[in-house]
């Protein structure tokens, strides 16, 4: 099958039901996407499919056939991705980072819908992915310095 995946075509020789997150990790080396509970609940394995948030750790890769897929090694080459991953560097978000692959894929998705969300369209945006080191006050910050509000982390 080919999948478009950060901008290239790339040919993958896989069975059709293989998980996404799978193929991406396992025959692509695009190790940034997490593998976490395995049944769409944690959020760290989240992928962006046509600007949508996706946890690939459940779709079937070969249902992404013909979809822009974009994975955190490419979002960054993207206005809204390098600047959440500035806003995340900034703002010194993760602990011990395991999820914020994920957490900055779902904040993607977000801002390329909804440009200035409030604490609102955070908090239903990012509500799928867990932190289990609790960083979620200084991501929220990194949400709103990347959507270019003027609050900072207090």
């Amino acid at each position: 099958m080919q999948l478009q995946i950060n901008e290239q075509t790339i040919e993958v020789s896989a069975d059709q039901d293989l998980s996404l997150l799978w193929v991406l990790r396992d025959l692509l080396g695009m190790t940034g996407t997490k593998f976490g509970c395995g049944m769409a609940l944690c959020g760290a394995c989240t992928v962006l499919i046509d600007g949508k948030a996706i946890r690939s750790c459940v779709l079937p890769a070969s249902q992404a056939v013909g979809k822009k897929i974009t994975t955190i090694e490419g979002v960054g080459s993207t206005p809204v991705g390098a600047a959440l991953q500035d806003a995340w560097q900034q703002i010194n978000v993760p602990q011990c980072g395991y999820c914020q692959a994920g957490q900055i894929m779902s904040a993607a998705a977000l801002l390329k819908d909804t440009p200035h969300p409030s604490d609102a369209d955070i908090d239903a945006a990012m509500s799928g992915n867990i932190c289990r080191c609790g960083t979620y006050v200084r991501i929220r910050a990194a949400i709103k310095r990347a959507a270019g509000h003027s609050e900072q982390l207090k």
